[in-house]
């Protein structure tokens, strides 16, 4: 069932999450069924369960298809509890961002272009991926609301954040 996300503003999404410390139970594939829900239903690339209220260290995300990104490639539907996050390099790349809480906004922001990325499924198993682009940027994207960090507080220059119906002349990022 899909949940109202929290916006920007409210205090719940600057809260850091506790780690995930039971696995496979019902209550716990509720929580994805409904994260899932609710990303799919806005068209979402990611969600971490804080946007939803619930401050727990569990992400999922997802591109297959999805309107707001057609030309970035697809990422398989991931869950990803307590993650850990090791860039690989120290390469960095700025691109633009929007998030579900913060909606027809979009900005400029740096992240790392390759990593590795550690945590469990909903099942307890491991994960253990290495990723680059698209599929970086969406990993770092979702594990910050886990720190309480949405993704204005990464923009280093402001003059690059703003609606996205505003930023649409001359600016090239993915639509809404």
């Amino acid at each position: 069932m899909a949940i109202d996300v929290l916006k920007m503003g409210d205090a719940r999404l600057l809260k850091q999450a506790a780690p995930v410390t039971e696995f496979d139970t019902p209550e716990l594939h509720e929580l994805v069924s409904d994260m899932t829900d609710t990303m799919r239903s806005l068209n979402g690339a990611g969600l971490a369960a804080p946007q939803i209220g619930v401050g727990l260290q569990l992400v999922l995300f997802e591109v297959i298809e999805n309107p707001r990104y057609p030309d970035v490639e697809c990422i398989p539907l991931t869950i990803l509890i307590n993650p850990v996050l090791e860039p690989i390099g120290d390469e960095m790349e700025e691109g633009w961002e929007g998030c579900l809480s913060i909606p027809g906004m979009r900005g400029l922001v740096p992240r790392y272009t390759k990593l590795r990325y550690r945590g469990f499924d909903a099942y307890g198993n491991a994960i253990d991926r290495e990723v680059g682009g698209f599929h970086a940027r969406v990993v770092q994207h979702e594990c910050d609301h886990l720190l309480g960090i949405l993704y204005p507080m990464r923009i280093r220059d402001l003059r690059n954040f703003g609606f996205s119906s505003a930023l649409s002349s001359g600016k090239s990022y993915p639509e809404e």
